[in-house]
């Protein structure tokens, strides 16, 4: 089949779409050639769509003419999941209308693709619920990316991630049809459940217009730990013997020295620059419960030879805590001009061991690798902070990366806790899932989309691509 050309593409689509909303001069496309991650890819065109019945004509013109589509909402992804790898046409999400409703009595939040997600933070609190996942990139990132990427954040060491509360969808599909799955029970069995697979599919499976949401009782009261270490094997160790004591706190963070000096040096928080680690831990439930909580981890930290351990007295110094963690990403960009961000995840147990692979590779390979995350369900974040314009440095940044990803797995771990696949861990998902595991994804995809529109380029490598190249 003839692919149109990108001016006959424009005239069919401002057939149904107003010009104003349809962007194909090269500074507009530039602005969409990026989001979070390493990589800058041009589209062809750019639209905006503001109903389901815009998306919908889109897919389908997209899908008679074999043009890819590239799903996005904010674009904070850092995998790569919303480049357009192949050219051809960024769905812009962002500027979908705006839907939200607080469902009190059933617990439940109804939100359109375009919802930033502390939005429903703020409203379901409004009324004494609570949505737990809670990326750091929450005050951008719109719910529809966050459940395609199930994106979640510190708190789904106690309350899950997002596929935990998205328990209905509308999509539409990469054929163009409009369909929904799940519903607003909180039970529901009835077939395949295409909403779990859909949520995490980074877009290769279909447009998200609306989710129910599942919404949860406000923990009466949260109290927040800061402890630091001379030692990040001990800070590690910390970790695995909070969890082995039966407690579960709501959120349990690492940030290595180079994440502590970067932030000081960023914002001064007051921090111990001197430590080699700090982890910040939350609990939260009855009031009672929380206090004889906190002590003990704060006991397990002394334990485990912490430097100084302290207990926010107050909300201000509870936020100034939980405000320097949320600096950690701004702030090491400080360390170099290309981030490269991973999300290798291990289980529980293996946190120290993970820690001391990754000190190896950060010497062997003479890198600024640095670690930070949500250490309680072992999803570290090591980041390495590079120049792509360095071309022998980039090439051992691609060594390291496969290196971490390797080292991961061999734990038993996984290569992404929450930043998805996208292109950057495209060629090792066969390492995780092997061969035949990868081809059942793939069937599923081709089942889907049979003529691969929708946000190709994603989650399945290349033939012959078995490991990352950066340059």
């Amino acid at each position: 089949m003839n692919r149109p050309s990108t001016d006959e593409l424009i005239n069919l689509i401002e057939q149904e779409i107003p010009k104003e909303r349809v962007l194909r001069n090269l500074a507009d496309r530039y602005s969409y050639s990026y989001d979070a991650s390493f990589g800058e890819y041009l589209p062809d065109l750019v639209v905006q769509a503001l109903t389901k019945e815009e998306v919908s004509f889109i897919i389908k013109l997209a899908n008679e003419h074999r043009i890819p589509v590239y799903p996005r909402g904010s674009a904070t992804s850092l995998s790569g999941g919303s480049l357009a790898v192949n050219g051809g046409i960024m769905l812009d999400m962002s500027q979908f209308e705006k839907k939200l409703m607080i469902d009190q009595e059933n617990l439940l939040a109804i939100a359109s693709a375009s919802v930033i997600t502390s939005e429903i933070h703020e409203a379901a609190e409004n009324v004494g619920l609570f949505y737990p996942p809670d990326p750091s990139s929450s005050h951008v990132s719109t719910i529809g990316g966050n459940i395609l990427e199930n994106s979640s954040g510190p708190k789904g060491l106690k309350y899950g991630t997002t596929k935990e509360y998205v328990i209905g969808l509308e999509v539409v599909t990469p054929t163009g049809e409009i369909i929904r799955t799940g519903g607003k029970t909180v039970k529901n069995v009835t077939g395949y459940d295409l909403t779990r697979l859909i949520v995490g599919s980074e877009g290769t499976l279909g447009v998200v217009t609306e989710a129910i949401i599942r919404l949860i009782p406000k923990p009466e009261d949260r109290k927040t730990l800061l402890a630091s270490f001379d030692s990040l094997i001990n800070s590690g160790k910390a970790i695995t013997n909070i969890l082995a004591s039966g407690i579960l706190p709501s959120a349990m963070e690492l940030m290595d020295n180079a994440c502590i000096v970067a932030v000081e040096n960023y914002i001064p928080s007051g921090l111990p620059i001197e430590a080699e680690a700090i982890i910040i831990i939350e609990v939260d439930g009855h009031k009672s419960a929380i206090q004889e909580e906190i002590d003990k981890c704060a006991e397990v930290c002394e334990r485990f030879n912490a430097t100084s351990v302290k207990v926010a007295k107050n909300e201000l110094e509870r936020e100034q805590i939980w405000k320097s963690r949320r600096m950690v990403s701004p702030a090491i960009t400080q360390i170099g001009p290309t981030k490269i961000s991973e999300d290798a995840t291990v289980p529980r147990s293996k946190i120290p061991e993970m820690m001391e692979k990754l000190s190896e590779i950060r010497e062997k390979y003479k890198l600024n690798l640095v670690v930070f995350g949500h250490a309680g369900d072992g999803n570290l974040h090591p980041n390495i902070l590079t120049d792509k314009r360095n071309i022998e440095e980039m090439k051992r940044v691609e060594e390291a990366v496969s290196e971490i990803f390797e080292a991961a797995i061999e734990l038993g771990g996984t290569l992404s806790g929450e930043h998805g696949i996208g292109t950057l861990k495209a060629p090792y998902m066969s390492l995780e899932l092997g061969e035949d595991g990868l081809m059942m994804m793939q069937k599923i995809k081709e089942a889907w989309d049979p003529n691969n529109i929708l946000n190709p380029g994603k989650i399945f490598p290349q033939e012959g691509q078995t490991k990352v190249v950066l340059i």
